[in-house]
Parts: C-alpha cells; structure tokens; sequence
C-alpha cells in the first residue's frame, strides 16, 4: 500500500468536490428569483449582483486550484521533511518547522486574497481597506494562526508522550477548553483588528436594553464595531459566554438601518441567546474536536505513514497537516450535513424571536436590506445549501417569518 499515492489521492479528491461546489455555485446565478424576495434587486443591482457573484466565484475557483498544487507539491516532493532537516531533532522544534513552513506556504496565497479584496471587492463599491490595513491584517493573521498552531502542536506532543494510546478524549477535551478559552477571549483578539466603542446613550440603546431586561438576560456590553474601515457590508453577532457575552453591531448596520429593523436584528440575535444556540454549538464542537481526537491517535500510531514524505520517524507538525488538510478534510462535508442543518433551524427558532418580540415585519425589511447591500445569492442551489449554508435563504427565512405572523394574527 503506497501512503503517499493515497495521501494525494485523497488531496485531490477534496479538491474535486470542493471545485464542484464551485461550480454549482456558479450555475446558480442563472436560477429564477423566488417571488418572495423578487424586490430585492433592481434591474440593475442585479445585473451588478450576476457580475460581482460571477467574479468572485471564478476568483475561488482559481485560488482553490492553486493552493491545491502548491499543497500537492509539498506533499509530493518531501518538502516539509526536508525544511524540518534544517532545524534539531528535538519534537517540538520537528513539529514547529513543519508549521512555520505550512504558514510560510499559506503567504504565497496572499495575492490571491490582494485582489480580491482591492480589485473585486472594491471594484463593486465593498473595500474600504487601505493596503496599509490590508498588509497589516496579513501580518496579524500570520503571527496569531503560527502562534496558534504551535500551541495545539505542542498540546498534541504533551499529551501524546504522557497517555499513548489513552490521548484521546484527553486530547479532544483539551482541545475544547483551547476552544473555550479562544472564546472566551475572542473579544480581546477581536480588538487586534477592530476598535469597538459602546452604543451611545440615546432612544437605540434604550430600546435594545428593555429588550434585554424583558427576558431578565444580561450581557456585558453592546459595542459598535468599526467595520467600515474595512467593508461596506453589515452584520450582528454574540461573542464570548457567561460575564464576557457581548453583542456586537457593525457599525454600517448601525448607519444604515432604522431603529425598529436594529431592534429586530438585535432580537435575533438575544434569540440565539434564550434558546442556548451557543451551548448547543459548543457540544457540537466537543463532537468535532472528538473526532479528531480519534484521527490524531489513529495518525500517530502508524508510524508507517511518514517514511514515505521523508521523515525518519513521527512528526508531529506533519501529523496535524494530514489530519486537518487530508482526514478531517474527507469526512468534515459528511460531519457539515447535520451541523448546517442544526445551524439553519437555529436561524429560524432566533427569527421566530424577533417576530415574538413584535419585529416580523423589521425583520423581513433588514433582511432584505442586508441582502441588498452584500449582494447575497437569492436563489442559490438547494443541494449548495443542504451541503454549505449555516443560514436558510433569504426566501427561507422570509416564508417562515410570514407563516408566525399569520399564526399570530390567528391567534389574536
């Protein structure tokens, strides 16, 4: 059995499904508009929309395709095992040079995410990054994800030379608290990229914070995130757990949305609260983390898989490279179909809030509304959506946002 020829097999495969994905993606622009959500677009921001959707599906088509060559050539030709002969034959600097020259490798697709950013994006009116900004993000992300990786490198070591074959759930349940902490102080890294000011005293926050009090639900802070520095395009989210919870508003949401459709997308988001979608994702993610737990022990103990890329023993730099690029990679679509699908009734229990809250039809407007301003995929492929959407369709969500409301004047 040749382990290399399976290895980039498997590479390859991932990237024929990933590469068919896109081109469903594509094929999608030419669906009929559900009538529902035929007003979302003029003529002409649909034809816009058709132009932006094409060039940014073919932009992913064409950066898919190169990082898969560049991840098969290193892969092929031993490069990893011979960067890491540069380094002592001590495990922790082996699994740090194979990192470092993974991270080495994820900065030649820096161009790719250049024009994207400054020439697509800003082409249909979306950048507001300077390339100061933009070359200073890359710079963050390069320190923050090497930092990262050779933290969990090091875990795996750990863990590894202390249990054997007994790593794991000890390994799966480490690396869960490793994503609580990250979190948990998601609202500090955040501010490595953002500056966030609390929402400003006034009719807004008032109503936002009744909202709250009205369930008895607290949450440290409601900020505005400065999201137009970077993009035109508008979102919400809750960040952090227990004391550190924060609800977080782009501030082009802030600017561009009445007061009555920030109401309803801020009881959306207090849905996900009250209905512990958070929690929920968390035991999901103890699932996910459990497989790969699983994948780690199964990858280490066949030692017989790295003399074939070169290496004379165990790396395990190079085993967190084939779990997640290779083996969590092959299975991760089948492991998406139930998550998605738990992530878009979510989205509808955390609409069906906001219509509770007497915010259906706000709802439905800033729905529209934000669609409009990113340029959302109206009608895209029901098989797409079953295999990749976290959210319903913007139709989707609207159907069943009328439905509760009619049910609710049925009732009354």
């Amino acid at each position: 059995m040749n382990i290399k020829i399976i290895v980039l097999a498997v590479l390859t495969a991932i990237y024929l499904y990933e590469t068919a994905l896109h081109l469903i993606r594509m094929r999608s622009a030419g669906n009929p508009v559900p009538e529902n959500v035929a007003d979302v677009y003029d003529p002409e921001t649909y034809r816009k929309w058709k132009q932006y959707h094409g060039e940014k599906s073919r932009h992913a088509l064409i950066t898919t395709t190169v990082s898969w060559i560049i991840g098969m050539l290193l892969m092929a030709l031993n490069v990893y095992a011979a960067f890491a002969g540069l380094f002592p034959k001590t495990p922790y600097l082996q699994m740090a040079a194979v990192l470092l020259l993974s991270a080495l490798a994820e900065l030649l697709m820096i161009p790719f995410a250049y024009y994207d950013t400054m020439h697509i994006e800003e082409k249909y009116g979306f950048n507001r990054s300077s390339k100061k900004t933009f070359w200073a993000d890359q710079l963050k992300s390069f320190v923050i994800s090497l930092i990262l990786m050779i933290a969990v490198g090091s875990l795996l070591i750990l863990i590894h030379q202390a249990l054997g074959d007994w790593m794991i759930v000890a390994f799966a349940a480490a690396m869960m608290l490793f994503v609580l902490l990250f979190v948990f102080l998601y609202p500090v890294f955040s501010k490595i990229f953002n500056k966030f000011t609390p929402l400003e005293d006034g009719e807004l926050k008032d109503r936002l914070t009744a909202l709250l009090e009205k369930h008895g639900y607290h949450v440290r802070a409601i900020q505005v995130m400065d999201a137009s520095r970077r993009t035109t395009k508008s979102n919400a989210y809750f960040t952090g757990f227990g004391k550190m919870k924060t609800i977080v508003l782009y501030d082009t949401l802030v600017n561009r949305m009445t007061p009555d459709e920030i109401c309803a997308v801020f009881a959306h988001e207090l849905g996900h609260g009250l209905h512990h979608d958070t929690l929920r994702n968390q035991c999901l993610t103890f699932l996910q983390m459990l497989i790969i737990g699983v994948l780690a022990w199964l990858t280490l103990r066949s030692t017989e898989i790295y003399p074939p890329f070169g290496f004379d023993g165990v790396n395990y730099g190079f085993a967190m490279i084939l779990i997640m690029s290779a083996e969590f990679a092959l299975i991760a679509p089948l492991f998406s179909l139930p998550v998605n699908w738990f992530s878009r009734k979510a989205e509808y229990r955390a609409d069906g809030q906001a219509v509770k809250e007497g915010y259906g039809e706000a709802l439905t407007e800033g729905l529209k509304k934000l669609s409009r301003d990113n340029l959302s995929d109206l009608s895209p492929s029901p098989l797409l959506v079953k295999l990749e959407y976290s959210h319903p369709t913007l139709s989707q969500r609207i159907d069943a946002i009328e439905k509760l409301q009619n049910g609710q004047k049925t009732t009354n």
